[in-house]
């Protein structure tokens, strides 16, 4: 992240328990050992060495002495340059989105929430960046810790989600498909909601169906920001991979960079298109 040293990073303090879940340091030392062992034996992976030490980590109430309330660092998940992501709403506030969320989903009234925070700044007024950013001790899970990667966005034209459309529509676009089994292009897969990462476009509702989000304040609907998916692409998504990544499409985790599955695997930040210092809606799906 860039962020300016000498500024408060930013801490979870709702109440919930935080002192049970999986080291920090474990889930990124672990991912450090799969990838060398995997790279260095593509067939057989870790060596019993790596497994002995693979099998020590494990989940556990490892730091016990935090309170309930205690400020707790929130994990860097994404920062996007609107120079890189033409998508991103300009609310004068800068040119630099930074996202955090809490390394529990132990929020809202469920209490199965994840907490998500967003930062706007202008990146040219940061002349000293931090060096070491903070992290949590403990995690709830270890797909709430994102694997460092680089973006390289792209623009794409997508519809939305079958069930947000008339009806009528539906109709001529079961027309337009033919047979399940012929072979062609399927609205759900090949031009609906695209998988993965992305900025803008529809949010996906496999699970619930499309629902009204009302903004707390003010009643506009909410829009989606930023979606995070657990992979770029599946077995029934795959139209939708980049062309320059598809002589690699089928290695190991070629199609979850990110290493990240909040929730039921995709999370939706939405916003208000009237003041996006609204609250932000969340939509798991």
């Amino acid at each position: 992240m860039l962020w300016p040293d000498g500024e408060p990073w930013p801490v979870c303090a709702i109440p919930h328990k935080r002192g049970s879940g999986y080291r920090y340091s474990d889930v990124v030392r672990e991912r450090e050992v799969l990838e060398r062992a995997w790279r260095r034996d593509p067939r057989g992976g870790p060596n019993a060495e790596e497994v002995d030490e693979l099998g020590g980590f494990k989940r556990g109430r490892h730091a016990p002495y935090l309170a309930d309330t205690d400020p707790v660092p929130l994990i860097a998940v994404a920062q996007l340059y609107r120079r890189d992501v033409p998508g991103l709403p300009d609310i004068g506030e800068g040119d630099l989105l930074q996202v955090f969320w809490c390394g529990f989903e132990r929020h809202g009234d469920s209490r199965h929430d994840l907490h998500v925070e967003l930062r706007w700044r202008h990146s040219e007024d940061v002349t000293s960046p931090l060096a070491e950013q903070p992290a949590p001790q403990v995690v709830g899970r270890r797909e709430l810790v994102p694997a460092p990667c680089v973006l390289h966005p792209e623009e794409i034209v997508e519809h939305p989600d079958l069930m947000a459309l008339a009806p009528s529509l539906r109709d001529r676009i079961d027309a337009w498909e033919g047979p399940e089994d012929d072979g062609g292009p399927q609205y759900i897969s090949d031009a609906s909601t695209a998988p993965g990462w992305k900025v803008g476009g529809h949010i996906a509702w496999p699970l619930t169906g499309p629902r009204p989000l009302p903004c707390s304040v003010c009643g506009a609907e909410l829009g989606p920001l930023l979606t995070v998916d657990h992979t770029e692409w599946d077995p029934s998504t795959r139209s939708w991979i980049p062309y320059e990544d598809r002589w690699e499409a089928d290695s190991m985790g070629a199609n979850a960079p990110t290493a990240v599955s909040p929730g039921r695997g995709r999370l939706t930040v939405a916003v208000c298109p009237r003041d996006p210092h609204h609250p932000l809606g969340l939509v798991g799906q």
